[in-house]
Formats: structure tokens, C-alpha cells, sequence
């Protein structure tokens, strides 16, 4: 068989500003056998409500009529076909489950939602209201919403995309209530002793005797002062509960979780468990060893809801879940929760939201989770060097820390918590974007994911009315220039984009499709950073460069962070990478596998040495045949 070997150079630099200096892929299956590292994944996270939406008014806090939504049936054959060309194998389509909005949906038994404990008039998509049905937002007939959602899980499907919905296990509406609770199934809470602060059964944390109190700010009104028959500064709760964030005040601060309550797991108020702990060992045992372990085990009463809430949806063909927050749910319960889902389907992709990187591996290990944010670490040192506070060589060090979970550390750039990539917070521009791209993507073995209108530049540059500029809204009916470009009324064909819009559609597309069928993406990492920048003449601030290989392709990396500077160098590769990539001397051709352009490594004395010009903002993968 004809081997070849992979070279990705990433070249980084910030032309005028000056940077602070700074200094065996294999998993285990359940039965805890060698098995061969997959494929990379690429996840497409959608904002569902605004993927469709193609009204351009955008009025700060304008309602459905004056800014428009999107629907379930927006995501047709055709949207989805594009979205899969681009190079996505699962789509995450967030703000699913029914969560709060300001819109009266009685006719259809919906109770209307309350100002006072709704953020912005869309709502948040991490306040459920009720986790066994869907936003009525989202659908054509509110009262098919969930028959509407079921048809896009098998169009999506029939598309070749898996499904990935949210599930919010910290936190709750304060207002919940499931209309169409599967036979047997209580609301959190209906159980509850209300009398006491704690007790492991309850759903919630009680404040005795004390009614909740709306917080208050002068900077803020809900619905922008807007009259509301129920926005009068009152909401009925009692005895109040905890707040989402953990707030144990009656009267919450506007700046905390206060449209939210926090769910119970049976952590005693002094931070002692109340409930079984995993053996020691079980961080090396399989999920069908966890999921014995829980078999016979009392557990708390929410532990069992939010399982019997997974299973629901995966028997509706859900794919996978992303956890909001998982990190403020003890990681025995994940054990349970997610055992539970892969004794169902070992195929689900299970993705939480955990930032301390102290906890990764419990996470992963005991936890079962597939997936972590890659947030504190590779995706705020991307974010440092393209603002120049920081030299890109840390990556490698970052990378070599994470070798044992690093497939299961998932990079992205841009999602609906973060600054957009493209706006003047972050990057700047589209194409400053693009080496953090290509190192995000290529720098290990683990998922990409990419938010809707990354693709195409999308800034976030709209006062929504809650959701301010920078961050597309989640809170509010808004409408996404660049994406509604490339929607095209419909057509889904890109036929409204800026040349220099489709110039990064298509880059984006190059990159995300080779990761996909690249040998080296499932491979090792090595840097040859340190040897460039201490022995290569004229090696710029920002450049950097690394190699990714197999048995069967070999890469090397370069991207060039500048967006100003042109770098000419003789990049080398050091003699311990060309030793284990078994080449004698001689010469060897490199092609690009994002634009085809060729180049020649030499070896001499053991070293290989590419004579390479990288432009501002550009980035390389080349590809040795040999």
C-alpha cells in the first residue's frame, strides 16, 4: 500500500505587535481492549431559532412579528446537504428543549412566562421549562412542536449528520412544567419537603420560611420597561429556592442565575456527599463496569430524572448530548448518567461543559464523559496570541500536558458563550481567524467544532436588546447578517456572500473535510517549535509549527498568526522526527492540502529543511508522498 507522509507548518506572528515572551493515540473500549483510535468528528453547533430566521430588521428587544425566528423546517434537505459538505458529522442543534420565552402560547396549554425570571424576550435556552417537549418558537403548528423536531432528527439523519441536543442538569426554570411527562414521570419537585433546606430526595434547596424576591438593578428592566401584565417586580415562589449559580439568597443579585434554580444531587449544604462513591480502580473500568456498579445503588430522585430525561430523547433518535455546567454536578452522577446512555447506545456522543482543567480526568475517566471544552488552556492561548499578549510557543506545552486525554479535549474557536471569532473582541477580522483555525483543528486528535456563520465571517455585531454585540444573542429574536448571506432566502447556495465571504466558506471547507480523512489527525503530535525558533534564521514572533503523523501520513503544521507579515525561512525538521519517520536523504515533494501549492524538503545530515514563504494570515498542511 502507498504510504505518505503529512507535513502541517503554522507560521504566527502579529506584524507590529510584540508578544510577552514566554516560554501513543490508543483507546480503551468498554471490556478495556486496544482498539484503534476513530476518526476525527467535526460538530456544527446551530442556534436552532436563529438558523432559518430571514428577517433583517433587528430591533433591539423586537419581538417574533418585527425581527423574525427560525423554525425546525428551515433546515431542509438542502441546508442540511451544504452543512454536511462542509465537513460536519454531527450537528448540534442547541435551544431545543422548551426553556422560557415572553410569547403567549395558552391556546396550546402553555402557561405564559413570567419578565420578572425571563432573560431577554426569546429566553435563555438554559432556563427548561420543560425537558419532554421543545420550544414552541421553533415550530410551524406549536402544537406539532415535538413531531416537528422528530421529522428534522430523521432529515438530519437522512443526510448523514447525527443529532446532539442540550441537557442542563445544574439548573431548572423556576417556573417548570412538563406538560407531557411520559406515563409515571413527576415534575422535579412535586415530591419535595419544602419544610427543609436539604434533603437527599429533594429535587431542590429550600430557604424556609422566605419568599423568593425579584433582584433588582437601575440599569436593567426586564423587557426593556416594556408593560407586561406580569412584569410587575413579583414572582411567586415559596419557601424560595437556591439559585442556579448557587446563590443562597431570597433575593438573588441581578448578576446571578436568578431566572434559574439549582437542582439537587444530594450534596449536603456543607459540600459532603450524600450518596455512594465509586470504587477505587473505576477510573480504569469500562461504562458497562459503571453502569453495574449503579445498578443496584439508591440514588438520589434527580439522578433518575435526568437519566429517564436521556433515554427519552435518545429513544426519539437523539445522537448525543452536550451538558451545560457539568462540572457543577458531582461526577458520580455522570458516571450513572452516562453509563446508563452508552449501555443504550455506545455510539452517543456525550460533551460537557467543564473548565478546570484540575477535574478533566475525573470528568473523562470517571465520569465517562467522550468530550470536554478545550476552553481554558488551548482556546484562551489561541485567543492571547492573536491579541499579541502572548507567544504561540506554550501550544506545544499545552498539547504535551494533555497527551493521555488529548483526543478527548474538543477545540473550538466560536460558540454561542464566546466572543465571535470574527469580531473586534477576538480576532478582528475573518481572516486573522484563519491560522487559529487550522492549529485548532489540526493540532490533535480530538473533535473540531465550528458555530454557524463562523464559516462565513459572522461578527456578532448586533444590539439585540439583552444580547449585546460581539456574541450572536441567545437571548433575543435576532437576525445573523453574514449566515443570512449565505442562507440566500432559502436557497442555501451562498448566492448573497461577499467574494471574500465565500473565499472562507471555502477554506473552511478545504480544511474541515481534510481533517476528516486525514490518517495523521488520528495520530501522534510532536513539536518542532523549539528547534525553529532557537536555529532558523528570520523565524518571525508568532510562527509556529508542529508535526502530526502515523505509520501511514506524516504532517508538519505551519501557520502564520501575522496578519501583516510576510516570513521566508528554511523551516527544519529535526533529525528525531525524520529518524522516526524512517527517510534517507534526499529530496522530497510536499503538497498543500488546502490549495495544492508544492514545495521540496531536503535531507541532509539527517535534518529536513523547507524553504517556505508564508503571507499574512496564512497556513500550510503539506503532504509528503514518498
Amino acid at each position: 500500500m502507498k504510504r505518505t507522509l503529512l507535513i502541517v507548518l503554522a507560521l504566527s506572528c502579529t506584524g507590529s505587535i510584540t508578544f510577552a515572551q514566554k516560554s501513543p493515540n490508543i483507546l480503551m473500549n468498554k471490556s478495556a481492549e486496544v482498539v484503534a483510535q476513530p476518526k476525527k468528528a467535526v460538530v456544527y453547533q446551530v442556534f436552532t431559532r436563529l438558523f432559518g430566521n430571514k428577517n433583517t430588521t433587528n430591533k433591539p428587544w423586537g419581538t417574533i412579528e418585527e425581527n423574525g425566528v427560525g423554525k425546525f423546517n428551515d433546515f431542509t434537505d438542502k441546508a442540511l446537504q451544504e452543512i454536511k459538505k462542509l465537513g460536519v458529522t454531527h450537528i448540534w442543534y442547541t435551544g431545543v428543549p422548551h426553556h422560557d420565552v415572553i410569547r403567549d402560547y395558552t391556546k396550546y396549554g402553555i402557561s405564559n412566562d413570567d419578565p420578572d425570571v425571563v432573560k431577554g424576550r426569546a429566553g435563555s435556552p438554559y432556563a427548561v421549562k420543560d425537558y419532554y417537549n421543545v420550544n414552541p418558537d421553533l415550530a410551524v403548528d406549536p402544537a406539532k412542536r415535538l413531531q416537528e423536531f422528530e421529522a428534522l432528527i430523521k432529515r438530519s439523519h437522512a443526510n448523514g449528520l447525527k443529532v446532539i441536543i442540550d441537557i442542563v442538569p445544574n439548573h431548572i426554570a423556576r417556573n417548570y412544567k412538563g406538560l407531557t411527562n411520559p406515563k409515571g414521570v413527576k415534575d422535579f419537585g412535586a415530591d419535595d419537603n419544602t419544610s427543609v433546606e436539604y434533603a437527599r430526595d429533594n429535587n431542590f434547596y429550600y430557604i424556609p420560611g422566605k419568599a423568593f424576591e425579584v433582584p433588582t438593578s437601575p440599569d436593567y428592566k426586564p423587557l426593556n420597561g416594556e408593560p407586561n401584565p406580569l412584569n410587575d417586580g413579583k414572582f411567586s415562589e415559596f419557601p424560595a429556592k437556591w439559585t442556579g449559580n448557587g446563590s443562597r439568597e431570597a433575593k438573588p443579585d441581578i448578576n446571578d442565575w436568578y431566572e434559574t434554580i439549582k437542582v439537587n444531587y444530594g450534596i449536603k449544604p456543607d459540600g459532603s456527599k450524600d450518596f455512594p462513591e465509586l470504587p477505587s480502580g473505576y477510573e480504569n473500568k469500562g461504562y458497562q463496569d459503571h453502569f453495574m456498579y449503579w445498578k443496584d445503588k439508591d440514588v438520589p430522585s434527580s439522578w433518575r430524572k435526568f437519566r429517564d430525561i436521556a433515554l427519552y430523547w435518545l429513544n426519539k433518535g437523539v445522537d448525543g448530548f452536550r451538558y451545560d455546567m457539568a462540572e457543577m454536578v458531582p461526577v458520580e452522577f455522570w458516571s450513572y448518567m452516562n453509563s446508563s446512555i452508552k449501555v443504550k447506545n455506545p455510539n452517543a456522543l456525550l460533551l460537557a461543559e467543564v473548565y478546570n482543567p484540575k477535574e478533566y480526568r475525573n470528568y473523562i475517566k470517571l465520569g465517562k464523559m467522550d468530550y470536554l471544552y478545550d476552553k481554558v488552556e488551548t482556546y484562551d492561548h489561541l485567543k492571547a496570541v492573536i491579541q499579541g499578549n502572548a507567544m504561540p510557543d506554550p501550544l506545544s506545552e499545552i498539547q504535551e500536558g494533555m497527551t493521555d486525554i488529548e483526543h478527548h479535549m474538543l477545540h473550538f474557536l466560536d460558540n454561542h458563550d464566546e466572543q465571535r471569532l470574527a469580531s473586534s473582541e477576538f480576532a478582528g477580522t475573518p481572516e486573522k481567524g484563519k491560522p487559529l483555525m487550522v492549529v485548532s483543528a489540526t493540532i490533535s486528535s480530538s473533535p473540531t467544532m465550528i458555530y454557524f456563520g463562523q464559516e462565513v465571517g459572522e461578527a456578532g455585531n448586533e444590539d439585540a436588546g439583552f444580547g449585546k454585540r460581539s456574541r450572536t444573542s441567545i437571548f433575543d429574536y435576532v437576525g445573523v447578517p453574514n449566515h443570512q448571506r449565505w442562507m440566500n432566502g432559502g436557497l442555501f447556495d451562498g448566492g448573497q456572500l461577499t467574494p471574500k465571504e465565500k473565499e472562507l466558506r471555502d477554506f473552511y471547507s478545504r480544511l474541515l473535510n481534510f481533517t476528516l480523512k486525514s490518517d495523521a489527525m488520528t495520530g501522534k503530535f510532536q513539536e518542532i517549535q523549539t528547534v525553529n525558533r532557537n536555529e532558523t534564521a528570520n523565524y518571525d514572533p508568532g510562527l509556529y509549527s508542529y508535526v502530526r503523523y502515523t505509520d501511514a501520513e506524516k504532517v508538519i503544521v505551519i501557520a502564520n498568526f501575522s496578519w501583516v507579515t510576510s516570513s521566508t525561512i528554511l523551516l527544519k525538521v529535526p533529525a528525531d522526527v525524520i529518524t522516526k519517520w524512517q527517510l534517507k536523504s534526499g529530496d522530497f515533494r510536499l503538497k498543500d492540502q488546502l490549495y495544492g501549492s508544492s514545495y521540496l524538503m531536503r535531507i541532509e545530515n539527517g535534518v529536513g529543511l523547507i524553504k517556505l514563504t508564508v503571507k499574512p494570515s496564512e497556513s500550510l498542511i503539506l503532504k509528503l508522498d514518498y
